[in-house]
Protein backbone atom coordinates (compact mmCIF):
# COMPACT_ATOMS: atom_id res chain seq x y z
CA UNK A 1 0.00 0.00 0.00
CA UNK A 2 1.19 3.11 -0.95
CA UNK A 3 2.30 5.92 1.74
CA UNK A 4 0.20 8.97 1.71
CA UNK A 5 1.61 11.88 0.70
CA UNK A 6 3.35 14.24 3.54
CA UNK A 7 1.28 18.18 3.56
CA UNK A 8 3.91 20.81 3.81
CA UNK A 9 1.44 23.42 3.94
CA UNK A 10 -2.20 24.34 2.85
CA UNK A 11 -4.12 27.47 2.56
CA UNK A 12 -7.04 29.31 2.07
CA UNK A 13 -7.53 30.97 -1.69
CA UNK A 14 -11.20 31.35 -1.98
CA UNK A 15 -14.38 31.24 0.01
CA UNK A 16 -17.92 31.38 -1.38
CA UNK A 17 -21.07 30.24 0.43
CA UNK A 18 -20.75 26.87 -0.15
CA UNK A 19 -17.21 26.30 -0.98
CA UNK A 20 -14.34 26.69 -0.34
CA UNK A 21 -10.69 26.76 -2.44
CA UNK A 22 -7.32 25.41 -0.67
CA UNK A 23 -4.11 25.03 -2.15
CA UNK A 24 -2.09 22.69 -0.80
CA UNK A 25 1.76 21.35 -0.74
CA UNK A 26 1.92 18.12 -0.88
CA UNK A 27 5.44 15.41 -0.85
CA UNK A 28 5.24 12.33 -2.21
CA UNK A 29 7.04 9.22 -0.79
CA UNK A 30 9.33 9.66 -4.13
CA UNK A 31 10.23 13.13 -3.29
CA UNK A 32 8.54 14.83 -5.65
CA UNK A 33 6.67 17.59 -4.21
CA UNK A 34 3.39 19.06 -5.77
CA UNK A 35 1.24 21.97 -5.69
CA UNK A 36 -2.59 21.41 -5.53
CA UNK A 37 -5.83 23.43 -5.41
CA UNK A 38 -8.92 21.11 -4.23
CA UNK A 39 -12.52 22.90 -3.70
CA UNK A 40 -13.62 21.65 0.18
CA UNK A 41 -17.26 21.75 1.28
CA UNK A 42 -18.44 24.26 3.77
CA UNK A 43 -21.32 22.26 4.90
CA UNK A 44 -21.76 19.64 7.15
CA UNK A 45 -22.54 16.73 4.11
CA UNK A 46 -24.42 16.07 1.08
CA UNK A 47 -27.44 13.56 0.02
CA UNK A 48 -29.01 12.05 -2.40
CA UNK A 49 -32.32 10.02 -1.84
CA UNK A 50 -33.79 7.38 -3.90
CA UNK A 51 -37.25 7.38 -3.11
CA UNK A 52 -39.13 3.86 -3.72
CA UNK A 53 -42.39 3.96 -4.24
CA UNK A 54 -42.92 0.66 -5.05
CA UNK A 55 -40.63 -2.21 -5.80
CA UNK A 56 -40.02 -0.77 -9.54
CA UNK A 57 -41.06 2.47 -9.51
CA UNK A 58 -38.73 5.05 -8.31
CA UNK A 59 -39.44 9.13 -7.95
CA UNK A 60 -37.66 11.50 -10.02
CA UNK A 61 -37.20 14.97 -9.69
CA UNK A 62 -36.81 17.26 -12.60
CA UNK A 63 -35.49 21.41 -11.69
CA UNK A 64 -33.33 23.59 -13.16
CA UNK A 65 -29.13 23.13 -12.66
CA UNK A 66 -27.46 26.32 -13.21
CA UNK A 67 -24.27 24.25 -13.49
CA UNK A 68 -25.73 22.47 -17.00
CA UNK A 69 -27.93 25.63 -17.64
CA UNK A 70 -30.79 23.11 -18.35
CA UNK A 71 -33.70 21.44 -16.51
CA UNK A 72 -32.09 18.17 -15.32
CA UNK A 73 -34.07 14.75 -14.34
CA UNK A 74 -32.40 13.77 -11.22
CA UNK A 75 -32.81 12.01 -7.61
CA UNK A 76 -33.96 14.40 -4.81
CA UNK A 77 -30.76 15.86 -2.58
CA UNK A 78 -29.42 18.92 -1.09
CA UNK A 79 -27.38 19.80 2.11
CA UNK A 80 -28.00 18.79 5.69
CA UNK A 81 -28.66 21.39 7.68
CA UNK A 82 -26.38 21.98 11.11
CA UNK A 83 -27.34 19.45 13.33
CA UNK A 84 -28.71 17.47 11.39
CA UNK A 85 -27.96 13.81 10.46
CA UNK A 86 -27.65 12.48 6.71
CA UNK A 87 -30.98 9.82 7.34
CA UNK A 88 -33.03 13.78 8.68
CA UNK A 89 -31.31 15.68 5.88
CA UNK A 90 -32.19 12.77 3.07
CA UNK A 91 -35.64 12.67 4.79
CA UNK A 92 -36.43 16.49 5.08
CA UNK A 93 -35.02 17.01 1.57
CA UNK A 94 -37.46 14.14 0.69
CA UNK A 95 -40.05 16.13 1.30
CA UNK A 96 -39.28 19.64 0.35
CA UNK A 97 -38.80 18.32 -2.93
CA UNK A 98 -40.79 15.53 -3.53
CA UNK A 99 -43.73 15.37 -1.19
CA UNK A 100 -42.92 12.76 0.88
CA UNK A 101 -41.52 11.19 3.83
CA UNK A 102 -40.15 7.94 4.54
CA UNK A 103 -40.68 5.16 7.22
CA UNK A 104 -37.89 3.34 6.34
CA UNK A 105 -34.53 4.93 5.40
CA UNK A 106 -31.27 2.76 4.60
CA UNK A 107 -27.85 4.56 3.93
CA UNK A 108 -26.47 2.98 0.75
CA UNK A 109 -23.10 4.55 0.13
CA UNK A 110 -20.57 7.57 0.23
CA UNK A 111 -20.08 8.80 -3.92
CA UNK A 112 -17.19 11.14 -4.43
CA UNK A 113 -18.40 13.75 -7.67
CA UNK A 114 -14.14 14.45 -8.13
CA UNK A 115 -11.94 13.08 -5.90
CA UNK A 116 -8.95 14.55 -7.74
CA UNK A 117 -9.76 17.69 -6.96
CA UNK A 118 -13.19 18.14 -4.75
CA UNK A 119 -13.61 17.35 -1.06
CA UNK A 120 -17.19 16.97 -1.63
CA UNK A 121 -19.11 13.36 -0.73
CA UNK A 122 -22.66 12.46 -1.04
CA UNK A 123 -24.41 9.92 1.20
CA UNK A 124 -26.89 7.72 -0.94
CA UNK A 125 -29.92 7.07 0.95
CA UNK A 126 -32.22 4.38 -0.19
CA UNK A 127 -36.01 5.30 1.21
CA UNK A 128 -39.31 3.71 1.22
CA UNK A 129 -42.58 3.00 2.80
CA UNK A 130 -43.14 6.45 1.38
CA UNK A 131 -46.53 8.45 2.50
CA UNK A 132 -47.18 12.32 1.25
CA UNK A 133 -45.66 14.90 3.30
CA UNK A 134 -44.75 18.22 1.90
CA UNK A 135 -42.41 20.81 3.70
CA UNK A 136 -41.40 24.71 2.57
CA UNK A 137 -37.92 23.88 1.16
CA UNK A 138 -35.71 27.08 -0.60
CA UNK A 139 -36.27 26.09 -4.53
CA UNK A 140 -37.35 28.89 -6.42
CA UNK A 141 -40.17 27.05 -8.77
CA UNK A 142 -42.39 24.29 -8.24
CA UNK A 143 -40.47 21.14 -8.52
CA UNK A 144 -41.88 18.33 -11.02
CA UNK A 145 -41.98 15.05 -9.56
CA UNK A 146 -41.51 12.24 -12.11
CA UNK A 147 -41.98 8.73 -11.50
CA UNK A 148 -40.28 6.13 -13.21
CA UNK A 149 -39.74 2.67 -13.39
CA UNK A 150 -36.29 1.02 -12.67
CA UNK A 151 -37.25 -1.96 -14.88
CA UNK A 152 -37.05 1.19 -17.77
CA UNK A 153 -33.53 2.24 -16.63
CA UNK A 154 -32.30 1.82 -20.11
CA UNK A 155 -34.81 4.64 -21.46
CA UNK A 156 -33.99 6.77 -18.94
CA UNK A 157 -30.66 6.91 -19.45
CA UNK A 158 -31.54 7.62 -22.88
CA UNK A 159 -32.55 11.15 -21.97
CA UNK A 160 -30.12 13.96 -22.57
CA UNK A 161 -31.73 15.54 -19.41
CA UNK A 162 -30.62 12.51 -17.11
CA UNK A 163 -27.13 12.93 -17.47
CA UNK A 164 -26.29 13.69 -13.38
CA UNK A 165 -23.70 10.67 -12.84
CA UNK A 166 -24.49 10.34 -9.12
CA UNK A 167 -27.88 9.81 -9.64
CA UNK A 168 -27.23 7.39 -12.11
CA UNK A 169 -24.79 5.58 -10.11
CA UNK A 170 -27.39 5.89 -7.17
CA UNK A 171 -30.05 4.16 -9.26
CA UNK A 172 -28.28 1.35 -10.51
CA UNK A 173 -26.98 0.68 -6.91
CA UNK A 174 -30.89 0.49 -5.58
CA UNK A 175 -31.85 -1.71 -8.48
CA UNK A 176 -28.93 -4.49 -8.06
CA UNK A 177 -29.86 -3.76 -4.31
CA UNK A 178 -33.85 -4.54 -4.63
CA UNK A 179 -33.16 -7.61 -6.71
CA UNK A 180 -30.62 -8.95 -4.26
CA UNK A 181 -27.38 -8.25 -5.55
CA UNK A 182 -26.42 -5.38 -3.52
CA UNK A 183 -25.36 -4.90 0.50
CA UNK A 184 -25.59 -2.22 2.72
CA UNK A 185 -22.44 0.22 3.25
Amino acid sequence: MRKIPETLHRQMVARSRLFRVEAIGLRFSNGVEVEYERLMSSTSGAVMVVPMLDDDTVLLIREYAAGTERYELALPKGLAEPGEDILEAANRELQEEAGYGARRLTPIRQLSIAPGYMQHRTHIVLAEDLYPQRLQGDEPEPIEVVPWRLSELPALLALDECSEARSIAALFMVRERLRGGGSEA
